[in-house]
């Protein structure tokens, strides 16, 4: 039995009825200080020294100046359930990811975990943003506050509340997901697009 695709109404209701929980962050963004003006704070002050040790990490070692400050490597789709591992690597072409959607089934609970790295300086309010839309209909948009994070070897991990994939019907089909990681600044540290494809199965 073919999958019955929804009507143009049934998009724009379904895109009201998710934009209605949208939430609008209010934050208003620290003054950006180097990791230098950072050490030179209360440097007389031993037991900050050290917490600032602890929380910075050793940031003695010169970074390489082509490389960026914040390096967005993978977004997993985690889910228990799922018979394989979906995983994008963000550090390679971004383009097959249009053409390689995700297969969720329906009704699943997942999670998105980005991986990413800080290499210079401390960065202030990571988001993630995600724009989901269905044949040029924009169904949902979320905003995840990251957080800030100071420069060190090893990558950071973020980690999105549950969510539960839709189910039904009308629900199964393609939907194209714009996703960018930014910052208090406005930075662009990364833009893709991907695409994630709503099944009755994992595999029919």
């Amino acid at each position: 039995m073919a999958e019955q695709e929804p009507t143009a109404e049934q998009l724009a209701a379904i895109a009201a009825e998710n934009l209605d929980d949208e939430s609008v962050v209010t934050y208003k963004a620290p003054a950006q200080k180097s990791l230098q003006e950072i050490e030179e704070l209360d440097k007389d002050d031993e037991s900050l020294r050290k917490y600032k040790e602890v929380l910075l990490g050793n940031c003695k070692k010169i970074a390489d100046p082509n490389v960026p400050n914040v390096q967005v490597t993978r977004l997993t789709l985690v889910c228990a359930t799922s018979p394989q591992a979906l995983v994008l690597d963000l550090t390679g072409d971004l383009e097959n990811f249009k053409k390689n959607p995700f297969v969720l089934k329906e009704g699943v609970e997942y999670k998105i975990k980005i991986n990413f790295k800080v290499n210079k300086e401390i960065v202030s309010g990571l988001k993630y943003n995600q724009l989901t839309s269905r044949k040029g209909v924009r169904i949902d948009k979320s905003q995840y506050m990251v957080g800030s994070y100071g420069p060190r070897d090893a990558e950071y991990e973020f980690l999105t509340p549950q969510e539960e994939a839709p189910k039904g019907i009308l629900a199964r089909g393609n939907y194209l997901i714009k996703s960018q990681f930014t910052d208090d600044d406005k930075h662009d540290h990364l833009s893709w697009e991907w695409q994630l494809t709503i099944k009755k199965e994992w595999k029919d």
